[in-house]
């Protein structure tokens, strides 16, 4: 009886840790108010949202064995800036002998969008991909790959 019930704490805590890193992370965002105007560079914003009891690695983790978090966007005819990144936290754990940047909560990830005055479409669309690795203060998931549509009407 106590070999099965340790084994079903071990399942469950399995479970519990999967479902964790299952539910984790997902991505919104907007590009300005939901319009762009031609010519002019547009703020876009893409939120990251992790759970409590998760971090990520930042984009600069500060250590070479985690997987930095990168933020990635595209669209055709349009210009988009380099991204920029928030600043995270220095935080010790257990396993590393130096602190590691990392983010948590909901940590927002910025870039212009550009139309230009030549663009003939009535919308725009930016896909944007965020690659980071999720981690608890004692182990790291393998990374993953996020996606999110952004999208916004052409004035």
């Amino acid at each position: 009886m106590k070999k099965l019930l340790i084994c079903s704490s071990i399942v469950f805590g399995i479970l519990a840790v999967t479902a964790l890193d299952a539910a984790a992370q997902t991505v919104s965002g907007r590009i300005g108010n939901g319009t762009i105007r031609r010519g002019v560079a547009t703020r876009a914003t893409v939120t990251l949202s992790i759970p409590g009891g998760l971090h990520v690695n930042s984009n600069r983790p500060g250590s070479e064995y985690s997987i930095p978090t990168t933020v990635r966007a595209t669209a055709a005819g349009v210009r988009i800036s380099a991204v920029s990144y928030p600043r995270g936290k220095r935080k010790s754990f257990s396993f590393s002998q130096t602190p590691i940047n990392i983010y948590d909560g909901s940590p927002t990830f910025t870039f212009n969008v550009t139309v230009p005055q030549s663009y003939k479409k009535y919308s725009v669309v930016v896909n944007v991909t965020v690659r980071y690795q999720a981690c608890t203060d004692e182990v790291c998931y393998a990374p993953k790959t996020k996606t999110a549509r952004l999208t916004a009407s052409v004035l």
